[in-house]
């Protein structure tokens, strides 16, 4: 398969999209008997509510939403983004002036968690892996002692496992980003060459995501070595690439909210047979969990399938994949450990890694729908062979 165009996903959700949200997880609120649940992270905040904006990135304010077992979403916010909130289909709206010493929002929150629903309230919260606390610790040790009567319970594999199953918009969304990476990654060899910086390779490949239509390059890593490299995670340095390095990039680029994640491998003038070798392998590890993916498969199948390939499970990434959407990386993870069972609509990496010779790694990755009767792959599939610039 090679890259060709395809139009860009339309922009936001229609108010349908919020709705099945709501009711999908007061649905799972009931069964788990919550009264209202508490979320102060990102990209939940923007799941149910569709509240977008870069300010997340200043750690200066809390922002809260209550979504009650029935009845409207509650945002209970910084009077800063009450204009921006006004724009998404939350109409109950709670502002305070942050930042605020004394009382950051603490007493409005408890006074809208009881209202909502009762001194003796069960209230759901994300606690578990891959989940955060967005809140000064103290803050929250007041909002206990000001809702002393409720119970603050686990949602995690609630809003999870409803956020793992993307919707046909949220998949058009990542497979546009894909697309902008896939089409930057098949111009690779005719913009990157030796003589180049690892500044300079990052640099030009960010602008070629960037023109074939991603909004963001919010995550790009990598490294580029003699013979192989043995880091996957560094920012880049000042390295002159140079004849027999092997270059790894593993992008994150973004599109309307949504990230595509896989890398590529390339060598200069040249490689050595040890390398050419781990490519293939971890290429032959990726095509063997395609002929098996579908709902119904576990993860750990999927990880035993390319450890089978792969001849060993001696893996530094510690995984072989992962769940992708709002954030690069969402749960669940491809592991031995991980029991999740794959539902159709779910999105995907596959991400095998080798280590071989000398302390080198390979590592492959892809990114695919699950099907009920198989998958779509998201990205344009890289070569069977390690291309050669």
């Amino acid at each position: 398969m090679t890259f060709q165009e395809l139009p860009a996903a339309a922009r936001g959700f229609e108010r349908s999209e919020f709705v099945t949200r709501l009711v999908n997880v007061q649905a799972g609120l009931k069964a788990k008997d919550i009264d209202v649940l508490l979320l102060n992270t990102e990209p939940e905040v923007r799941y149910f509510s569709g509240f977008t904006t870069q300010f997340w990135q200043s750690p200066t304010r809390p922002w809260y939403l209550l979504i009650p077992q029935q009845g409207e979403l509650i945002a209970v916010i910084p009077a800063i983004g009450e204009p921006l909130m006004k724009q998404t289909w939350v109409n109950d709206i709670r502002c305070w002036s942050s930042p605020d010493p004394v009382d950051d929002g603490v007493t409005l929150l408890a006074d809208a968690l009881q209202a909502c629903a009762s001194k003796s309230a069960r209230i759901g919260m994300l606690k578990g892996t891959e989940t955060s606390l967005r809140m000064p610790l103290n803050d929250y040790e007041t909002l206990l002692q000001l809702t002393s009567g409720c119970e603050y319970v686990d949602a995690t594999d609630l809003v999870q496992s409803l956020r793992q199953v993307k919707s046909a918009a949220e998949i058009e969304k990542i497979r546009t980003a894909a697309m902008a990476a896939s089409h930057a990654f098949h111009q690779v060899p005719d913009i990157l060459h030796t003589g180049m910086t690892e500044r300079q390779i990052f640099q030009t490949f960010k602008h070629s995501c960037l023109n074939a239509g991603g909004d963001d390059v919010s995550y790009l890593v990598g490294a580029a070595r003699p013979d192989g490299y043995d880091d996957i995670i560094a920012p880049p340095s000042d390295r002159t690439i140079c004849d027999g390095d092997v270059l790894i990039l593993d992008t994150g680029c973004v599109y309307d909210g949504y990230f595509c994640d896989f890398d590529r491998n390339f060598a200069f003038t040249r490689v050595d047979t040890k390398t050419a070798d781990a490519y293939k392998r971890t290429h032959e590890s990726i095509d063997a969990a395609l002929l098996m993916i579908k709902s119904g498969i576990t993860c750990a199948e999927l990880c035993e399938t390319m450890n089978q390939v792969l001849g060993s499970s001696d893996n530094m990434v510690g995984r072989m994949g992962h769940g992708l959407g709002m954030q690069l990386t969402e749960s669940p993870s491809i592991t031995r450990h991980d029991e999740t069972v794959l539902r159709d609509g779910m999105v995907m990496t596959l991400e095998p890694g080798l280590a071989y010779g000398d302390g080198k790694v390979m590592v492959h990755e892809e990114n695919l729908v699950v099907r009920d009767n198989g998958y779509e792959l998201l990205s344009i599939r890289a070569a069977a062979e390690i291309p050669i610039i």
